[in-house]
């Protein structure tokens, strides 16, 4: 059986901006089958264009970068700026967790700029725990054997909702996976104007790899990811992500 690794974050870019680098290196190291799941299709995503006209690009750029590594793409369809936490959303995230069968999901940090990614963190965090339970939406792909290892990626720029940084458990080095980041995350051609736009950011290639960067400093290397894994009560807690990428 194919070992996989699941990504659930909230938009479009997301991912390439957060974890590609570690997605691509265990996909290319070790074989992994990949998957990166967005909650929304980026329908807030212009100033130009209307939700379905934008929510149809990005789900196609957001279906490109993943081939960059072999990967798959999912899409959730929720609404941008309405990610909550309810039942159909949670049945949702459970059955693609039942479907992909992954080892290791990664998600969004718990305390994040905005609510999208929060409460993305808090249904992959939730689903991870439910998937093994036959009882809980039965109407859907077969129950997983066990609760996943769960990790949260850095949230963006490093920073809380407060403008404080938030120290990873670990880092992962990406140094040799940098340039595929980049080139995922160039990918989305529909965001350069958005960003520059509604966030002030220009560059926003450049802006991944500058964070990448300063992360990579904190250990010695050209460019990192950082993580911090969920230990609650069940979930799995031997750090299988820093075992198999040589966390530091």
């Amino acid at each position: 059986m194919a070992k996989r690794i699941l990504s659930i974050l909230a938009h479009p870019d997301d991912a390439e901006f957060l974890c590609a680098g570690t997605l691509a290196r265990l996909q290319k190291e070790h074989g992994f089958e990949v998957h990166i799941a967005t909650m929304t299709a980026g329908d807030c995503g212009s100033a130009t264009m209307g939700p379905n006209e934008i929510s149809a690009i990005r789900t196609k750029e957001g279906a490109d970068a993943a081939a960059i590594i072999s990967a798959k793409y999912h899409c959730l369809h929720e609404r941008d700026l309405l990610v909550f936490y309810n039942e159909l959303a949670l049945t949702k995230v459970t059955n693609l967790i039942r479907e992909v069968q992954p080892e290791i999901v990664l998600t969004h940090s718990p305390s994040d700029y905005m609510l999208d990614h929060e409460q993305t963190s808090k249904l992959a965090r939730a689903a991870c725990f439910c998937a093994p339970i036959p009882n809980f939406s039965s109407f859907g792909p077969a129950t997983i054997p066990h609760i996943p290892h769960l990790y949260y990626c850095d949230p963006i720029e490093g920073l809380d909702p407060m403008g404080k940084e938030v120290e990873p458990q670990f880092l992962v080095d990406i140094s040799i996976a940098l340039e595929t980041k980049a080139q995922m995350l160039a990918a989305h051609t529909s965001q350069r104007e958005w960003l520059l736009k509604h966030h002030g950011m220009d560059q926003y290639v450049h802006a991944m790899r500058e964070f990448s960067q300063k992360q990579g400093r904190k250990i010695g290397v050209k460019a990192a990811e950082g993580f911090r894994q969920h230990l609650g009560h069940s979930y799995p807690s031997d750090n299988l992500l820093g075992k198999l990428l040589g966390a530091r």
